[in-house]
């Protein structure tokens, strides 16, 4: 029996799309349907020619309104991925459609918030093009819940991210974070967007998560990588999205009929790191000093840098954390590289001095020595005890 020619309509250049294509390559695996996968090398390109494309089955994301036009005349079967809507008659006529709850995604981000005691919340989302309604769904679900919170919550678009209007939209950016009352929860659109608002209150001096907490959609190991605070994020469903338009199309190409169906993915849940652990300080030394060590813990800053760009004597700050935290500021930053070494060594394919570098500490044997002081182990026997535990 030949395989069936099913063309993959997506842009891997994005961390959504790709997840959404490793959920039908998990449903192949998984299963003994045999495809002929085919997907457009330039993305920019995926609909040229499809009309003359000879297949038997498409899985395409909608949220691309030129894609779903140019599949409404297409006699093979079609199977929409896409963003939820709060509107049923947005969603396409007479398609198979798999969406991410856009409101669920919102809601775990903004119930997080409230669990970390914050009382203002803001939104940081994109300018309204055809391309972007799942981002504007995502924008009305905020406004929604902070609506029936009895709230008002603030919301930002920002620009269109490009090199040459970056800078400008860098300063706006900055702007609107020093303008907003604070302490504030904000939840961004993605975590493209977060990575960016972290950047903002970096340049702006604003404190994270003390002042400002920060929630991103996407849980993007990118994200992570290029900022130096770690990223709370909501983690999507998108390999579920992708499994089940697989497993639709496969009862399609078999005569079924689902041109009614349609199915909404929940999240998967949130991925709390550093930049939305909020914890009312009523020190603002502690607070700044806190935000300096999440950036710069793992590069081997000492106390006195600490206290330099507090404002303060060493003494002083001390004290603050003592009563405060009740530890030394020297306590505080080994935490934090401990909490990163921490995290590195569930990945078992990091190197443990790759491991040892990355946090700040000076060579592997220190690391082990540090572990064996705080944890009674080895670094690697802790992942152990942790996977057992």
């Amino acid at each position: 029996m030949n395989p069936h020619r099913i063309a993959l309509l997506f842009n891997a250049n994005k961390v959504y799309d790709r997840q959404v294509i490793a959920g039908i390559g998990e449903y192949l695996k998984s299963t003994r349907v045999q495809w002929d996968l085919f997907m457009e090398e330039d993305f920019r390109c995926r609909t040229l020619g499809i009309h003359r494309w000879a297949g038997d089955g498409i899985i395409a994301d909608f949220d691309d309104p030129v894609v779903a036009e140019t599949l409404a005349s297409l006699s093979v079967p079609v199977v929409a991925v896409g963003g939820s809507y709060a509107d049923d008659s947005h969603y396409p006529a007479n398609v198979p459609y798999v969406a991410t709850d856009n409101a669920r995604l919102v809601r775990v981000a903004y119930d997080h918030l409230i669990e970390q005691g914050l009382q203002r919340f803001a939104f940081y989302g994109l300018p309204p093009v055809p391309g972007n309604r799942w981002a504007q769904e995502r924008e009305a679900a905020f406004g929604s819940m902070v609506s029936s919170d009895g709230l008002s919550g603030t919301v930002y678009r920002g620009s269109p991210t490009s090199a040459g209007g970056w800078g400008r939209a860098q300063e706006d950016l900055v702007e609107w974070v020093t303008s907003l009352p604070r302490p504030i929860g904000i939840i961004a659109v993605t975590d493209a967007r977060a990575r960016q608002l972290l950047q903002a209150c970096v340049v702006a001096d604003v404190a994270v998560p003390g002042e400002v907490a920060v929630v991103g959609i996407d849980n993007d190991p990118m994200a992570q990588l290029l900022s130096r605070i770690s990223l709370t994020s909501v983690i999507q469903g998108a390999e579920e999205m992708g499994r089940t338009a697989a497993q639709v199309l496969h009862q399609m190409l078999h005569g079924g009929d689902c041109s009614t169906t349609r199915v909404l993915v929940p999240p998967v849940g949130i991925n709390v790191q550093a930049s939305s652990q909020h914890q009312p300080m009523k020190s603002a030394h502690v607070m700044r000093a806190r935000h300096y060590i999440r950036q710069y813990a793992c590069l081997g800053i000492k106390t006195e840098q600490v206290a330099d760009y507090v404002g303060i004597s060493r003494t002083l700050l001390e004290e603050h954390f003592k009563r405060e935290l009740k530890q030394t500021v020297h306590q505080t930053i080994l935490d934090h590289k401990l909490a990163m070494a921490r995290g590195m060594l569930s990945d078992a394919s990091i190197p443990l001095a790759d491991v040892a570098v990355r946090c700040g500490f000076t060579s592997l044997q220190y690391m082990y020595a540090v572990f064996r002081r705080e944890y009674d182990c080895t670094p690697r026997q802790f992942v152990e005890l942790a996977r057992n535990g």
